[in-house]
């Protein structure tokens, strides 16, 4: 599940305004994007150092009416003055309006060398407030996504979490956006402003859409059928979603390929005739009945950082068949626990992935009804956008997540933002080496294997003179065996 607190951003496919009703990109704050480095690998053992960097969410930004820079154009102020936005013609609001740059530090985004840490809380000189950061990784030329085509190919990130207790989720996913971020003619701002957010949740309250503003969302009656709602929906792959208590891992499956739009409470919510889902086929081994396999001090131990691996493999089809994943810590390797308690899954063979049958046994209809497995396959091979985010959910104290009794140790009240707030505001997350290519690639199993089951591929060996600038800043290239996280989206023969 994607975090709600800054909703999407979509294609607005009905539309071709004139540039004259174009948002405008701001001059008050410069857009200096975080350099992160990634690499990207092959089975022939080297990883090439792309010069990535990391953009926020659009609407995370100061938005602004360019009349009065102190006047969101978000806010009722605004939408609610005719003579700025003028509800019979949404696509004239966007030329009083101005999207700025950012400072990064100021919404608890610190990136340093190939590592980004993200921080729920900033200390204002009077209190703790929520930033809940969420960045993209943007291309080379820092006006595109980067576009992750992973399957058969695995994806690595080294993850600490020691900071993340019950209620928090650091999260890592993909997210099948348009790569410049839905850039048009009315949002000349596109990815290098954060622009163009999608996923399979399809939040409706977003009072901008892509340079053109949304007044269903804002309370207004709709003139145009196309701004009819504000959903914006694609595939979503949650490769991670934890804390230092609990962990799972989802796919979410939607109807059409890239960004769309759903305009009805029907299309954009849960069941048929609903456009995506919602709920997911997600795997916490926690809730399968291994609570022993991953948490402080235990099998997976979340007080020290370490490296997931999940593999993406499919049939001779090339249809994604299986969703394996593997951590690596402390120089050892280890296949997800394959432990259950769960009924549901005697009359299956549950090796501790996602299967189609695993998603059948858990009555994850929506997921495939959607296109299951093989639609899931067919996203990651078209490209998704790799996103890092950090959150927490006064709503649901994010037990669905690690809560007693079936999901996680968190106890009713653990998780309610107020508490960690006032108990341990210093809360963080730092993800780090992130690194994609071939089958095995991205790790190395020279630290020995716990449990057998594991695809893998030769050393990494990573061409020394390759290094990258980060402020300044020489980056040497790490060889060898790493720590941290992986997600493998992989090819793997049917027997």
């Amino acid at each position: 599940m994607a975090t709600p607190l800054f909703t999407p951003f979509l294609i607005l496919l009905l539309y071709s305004p004139a540039s004259a009703h174009a948002q405008q990109i701001g001059t008050l704050t410069p857009e200096l994007h975080p350099r992160f480095p990634t690499q990207q690998c092959t089975s022939s053992g080297i990883c090439t150092t792309k010069r990535t960097s990391l953009v926020t969410d659009a609407l995370s930004r100061h938005f602004h009416s360019i009349s009065d820079p102190s006047v969101s154009c978000a806010s009722a102020d605004f939408l609610s003055n005719p003579s700025l936005c003028d509800p019979d013609d949404p696509a004239s609001c966007a030329a009083n309006c101005a999207l700025e740059g950012i400072e990064y530090g100021g919404i608890g985004v610190s990136a340093v060398g190939s590592a980004v840490t993200l921080r729920q809380y900033l200390f204002d000189g009077a209190e703790y407030r929520a930033v809940s950061p969420r960045v993209y990784l943007l291309a080379e030329d820092g006006e595109n996504y980067e576009a992750l085509t992973l399957l058969g190919q695995e994806l690595a990130v080294d993850v600490d979490v020691s900071g993340l207790p019950c209620g928090m989720n650091s999260a890592v996913y993909l997210s099948e956006m348009d790569l410049s971020g839905s850039r048009s003619e009315s949002n000349p701002a596109g990815a290098g402003y954060g622009t163009g957010y999608c996923d399979a949740q399809c939040f409706r309250t977003a009072p901008w859409i892509n340079g053109l503003v949304s007044l269903r969302a804002c309370g207004f009656v709709i003139k145009k059928p196309n701004l009819n709602s504000s959903g914006a929906c694609c595939n979503e792959m949650d490769i991670w979603e934890a804390n230092s208590r609990a962990n799972s891992f989802t796919p979410h499956t939607c109807s059409s390929p890239g960004s769309f739009l759903c305009s009805s409470e029907a299309e954009c919510g849960k069941g048929a005739p609903g456009v995506c889902d919602k709920d997911g086929c997600g795997l916490n081994t926690f809730n399968l009945g291994s609570p022993s396999f991953y948490g402080l001090g235990l099998d997976i131990d979340s007080s020290n950082p370490f490296t997931i691996v999940t593999q993406f493999l499919t049939n001779d089809a090339g249809e994604l068949s299986e969703i394996k994943r593997l951590y690596i810590q402390n120089g050892q390797v280890t296949s997800n626990t394959a432990e259950t308690t769960d009924s549901r899954f005697e009359g299956i063979s549950y090796e501790g992935s996602i299967t189609e049958d695993f998603c059948a046994a858990k009555n994850s209809s929506d997921y495939l009804r959607l296109g299951g497995m093989k639609g899931m396959g067919e996203a990651l091979a078209r490209g998704m956008v790799l996103v890092f985010s950090l959150w927490n959910s006064e709503g649901d104290f994010m037990s669905w997540l690690d809560g007693l009794p079936s999901n996680g140790p968190c106890n009713a009240t653990e998780g309610d933002p107020a508490l960690i707030r006032a108990q341990v505001p210093d809360v963080s997350v730092t993800f780090s080496n992130v690194r994609w290519g071939e089958i095995g690639s991205t790790f190395s199993m020279s630290g020995g294997v716990k449990e057998e089951g594991v695809v893998t591929g030769p050393h990494i060996v990573t061409d020394a003179a390759v290094a990258v600038e980060n402020g300044g800043t020489r980056v040497n290239v790490v060889t060898g065996p790493v720590l941290g996280l992986a997600v493998i989206f992989g090819f793997m023969a049917s027997a």
